[in-house]
Parts: C-alpha cells; sequence; structure tokens
C-alpha cells in the first residue's frame, strides 16, 4: 500500500520483546540514486540516544509496518550510521527530499516538493507532492509527480519530463508501475562526463 511521508514521522517503532513502543521515527534516510528509504533515524526514552552516532532504524530489520507503527524484535536492532557503511555513506550527503524545488527540462518552475508518498513493501518514494507556485496555485495548488517522471535529481532540484493532474488521496489498492531509477548527481564526486552531454541524452531520450 502506499503511505505518505509525512504520516510515517514520529511514527511508532514496536518492539516484540517489550511488547510496546521503544521508539519515534524523526527523518527518513532516503537514497538520492534510487529513491529508496533506507532507514529512519529515532528517538526515546527506552533507547540511548547518543547525540554523536544516533540511533537509526534500518528498514530492513522491520518484521511489519502497520498503521500502529514499525514491528521490529528488540531495542538490539536499532544501529547507529558508524556501524553500516551505506547509511554513513548517505547521511553524509545530508540529502533531504522535502524543500527541494521542482523544475521542468525546459527550467520552467513547476513549485517544490512539500511531501511524497511511499510504497509500504519496497520503501520506494513513488509520487512527489508538489507545492505549485503562488500565481498557479490559484488553478492547480498542488501537483503528484510519479518517479517515472523524473529525469535527474540533485541537491538543490528535480528536473522532471511535465507536470502531472492535482493531487489525490493514495488507495491502498494501487500497486507501483515499473520502477525508474532517478540520475542522483552527487556534488562530492566528480563527474566522469560533462554535464552538457546528459542534457543532450536527456532531451533526445524523453522528447515526445
Amino acid at each position: 500500500m502506499l503511505m505518505v511521508g509525512s504520516n510515517m514521522t514520529d511514527f511508532p517503532v514496536l518492539s516484540l520483546h517489550v511488547g510496546g513502543e521503544i521508539a519515534r521515527t524523526k527523518r527518513a534516510i532516503i537514497d538520492p540514486e534510487d529513491l529508496r528509504i533506507l532507514a529512519y533515524t529515532v528517538g526515546g526514552p527506552a533507547i540511548d540516544n547518543d547525540p554523536e552516532a544516533g540511533d537509526i532504524l534500518d528498514l530492513s530489520d522491520v518484521r511489519e509496518i502497520s498503521d500502529i507503527g514499525f514491528v521490529i524484535d528488540s531495542v538490539d536492532n536499532l544501529t547507529t550510521r558508524n556501524e553500516v557503511i551505506k547509511l554513513d555513506e548517505i547521511m553524509a550527503l545530508d540529502f533531504d527530499l522535502v524543500g527541494l524545488k521542482v523544475v521542468d527540462q525546459k527550467g520552467k518552475k513547476m513549485g517544490k516538493v512539500v511531501d511524497y508518498t511511499v510504497d509500504s513493501g519496497s520503501f520506494m518514494v513513488y509520487q512527489l507532492i508538489v507545492q505549485r507556485p503562488l500565481m498557479s496555485s490559484f488553478i492547480d495548488p498542488q501537483l503528484t509527480i510519479n518517479r517515472s517522471q523524473i529525469v535527474e535529481i540533485d541537491d538543490f532540484k528535480v528536473v522532471i519530463k511535465h507536470s502531472t493532474s492535482k493531487v489525490k488521496v493514495p488507495k491502498k489498492t494501487e500497486v507501483p508501475e515499473e520502477e525508474f531509477v532517478p540520475n542522483f548527481v552527487n556534488p562530492f564526486k566528480k563527474p566522469d562526463y560533462a554535464p552538457s552531454d546528459e542534457k543532450v541524452d536527456s532531451s533526445s531520450d524523453t522528447s515526445e
């Protein structure tokens, strides 16, 4: 089923060992390469709350997700960024999907990301919920952008093929379409090719 990203923040983490809540989610750790949520930072009185290492819920350790929270075996399933190299690398990027501006391939401003929906089976970000600019908001206050429409992502913006319809509440029966892997431009890595070449290629591939 699809879940709204903001509803998964301050979401209970339940332990089978304790038989109740041990923490709450704080921030989603999203891999910008494929827009998959890998983990959540968590906090709560029942855990260490180490300000440096940070307590992290790796979603691969989640036994079940429901409307009452994430279910794990015990507090021992919680980890730190230093214990998982992949998570440490992603967190070092300090990538945050919410707040990124959205433009089309011609540079037209479509708005900014204010939320997203997630497939609870794969934890892939399925749709972006985009708040329209002031002058356009009277007609279309919000747009939904399917992940298949994403051309490129960097630290500042999301480039899409074209705009979509008004935002709607996702149905539990909706099944995500075939996944599209967006091209994330890592600012800490020197590109192996000229950015201008990529723009020419992406334009030719997506032209209608």
